[in-house]
């Protein structure tokens, strides 16, 4: 019975032990659902900065530079905002770097073509040669191959700059461009008043062209006064914007001149470093995001507005560059090249691009698909060549 008695009493205490343990974890619950459920919001101070873009108000680019921005202060929580403000506003087009240098801006959205007057090689960081590569595998290299590192050489060490630079949005191939007669050979070339910017300066000029640089927003009232007879500007869809469909018929498309672009994303260094950690990785990631919406947009928009370039009342015809002005282009950037690398810096630039190509260009080249063969499969007679 003894032995009985203690085990009728074992159940009691057990009972009121367990009901003190969910007394004391319902509190304990209670206290780590309320810290769970409490918003997960950023204790960064609200930060705004002005940045200006190279583009006008009614071009894709500032389009896609909005992107760019929605992505950043969504993803701040609102705790980041950037105020954009369209080419002009503060400084003109190719002048934006200089302001964010000396902190008149605190960011700009541009392509390092509108500096490369400062140094050449700045171009190689966005319409360099083609050694095989397109722009989205060159846009791995800047992330993964050096150029990130060789860029940051350029703007410290060598400018003396007090900026930084993430880069968004692999643009399609640009254009030969935009004529007033169906280019068929190198010779109807030679002598041509030709608007471009960056390295293609050289490589058009090496082909006999009379090259003009001037920033998008500056190419119609060139044309229409004649100061350059053709040009060359990105895209059909900024191309169209610009009216070009009314003052020429025969758009060419595919080059080696500017076969690989990308937007800059300019930051003050100054500026940059003193923001939150959070709001430094928001706005260097924020460029990846915007990189994907650039390109879906890009794609989209593009397409649409060269099918409507071909329609009537449109009438633009589209061509592809023959394959000797191609050869020319390529002849054209070796000339350049031989030259521009008695610069150290600007073969380096290069000779790491170079290395970067020969790999995965092969890799993509030997294992790609024959779209082109695909696509007459399904769509014959569709390619206007």
């Amino acid at each position: 019975m003894k032995d009985r008695k203690i085990a009728d009493k074992a159940p009691t205490k057990s009972k009121v032990s367990r009901r003190k343990f969910l007394r004391v974890g319902a509190v304990v619950a209670g206290g780590a659902a309320a810290t769970i459920a409490a918003p997960n919001v950023s204790r960064a101070a609200t930060t705004t900065l002005k940045m200006q873009s190279s583009w006008g108000a009614t071009s894709p680019f500032q389009d896609m530079a909005k992107q760019y921005v929605e992505r950043v202060e969504a993803m701040s929580g609102g705790r980041l905002k950037i105020d954009l403000l369209p080419s002009g506003s503060v400084v003109k087009a190719f002048q934006v770097q200089d302001a964010v240098h000396k902190g008149v801006l605190d960011a700009a959205h541009t392509v390092t073509a509108y500096w490369y007057s400062k140094n050449k090689a700045a171009s190689l960081f966005g319409t360099g040669p083609v050694f095989g590569c397109n722009a989205p595998q060159i846009l791995a290299w800047i992330h993964f191959g050096g150029g990130k590192e060789l860029l940051t050489e350029l703007q410290e060490k060598i400018l003396k700059l007090n900026v930084l630079s993430f880069f968004a949005m692999p643009m399609p191939t640009q254009p030969l461009g935009w004529f007033k007669f169906h280019v068929t050979s190198l010779e109807q070339l030679k002598g041509l008043k030709y608007r471009t910017v960056g390295l293609a300066t050289d490589i058009m000029q090496g082909m006999g062209l009379k090259v003009t640089q001037l920033p998008g927003g500056e190419i119609m009232p060139a044309l229409e006064k004649g100061v350059i007879e053709a040009f060359e500007f990105n895209n059909p869809t900024a191309d169209s914007r610009f009216g070009a469909q009314d003052v020429s018929k025969d758009y060419h498309m595919g080059s080696y001149h500017q076969a690989a672009e990308f937007f800059e994303i300019i930051l003050n260094k100054t500026k940059f470093n003193g923001l939150p950690k959070e709001h430094q990785a928001i706005l260097e990631y924020g460029a990846e995001a915007a990189n994907t919406a650039n390109y879906g947009w890009a794609m989209d928009q593009y397409s649409k507005d060269l099918q409507w370039l071909m329609k009537p009342p449109q009438n633009v015809n589209v061509w592809r560059t023959g394959e000797d002005i191609l050869k020319a282009e390529l002849a054209s950037w070796d000339r350049v090249l031989k030259k521009l690398n008695k610069d150290p810096f600007f073969k380096k630039v290069v000779d790491s691009q170079k290395a970067w190509s020969q790999r995965v260009a092969f890799y993509d080249i030997v294992n790609a698909a024959d779209y082109k063969l695909a696509y007459e499969h399904y769509f014959p007679g569709a390619l206007p060549f």
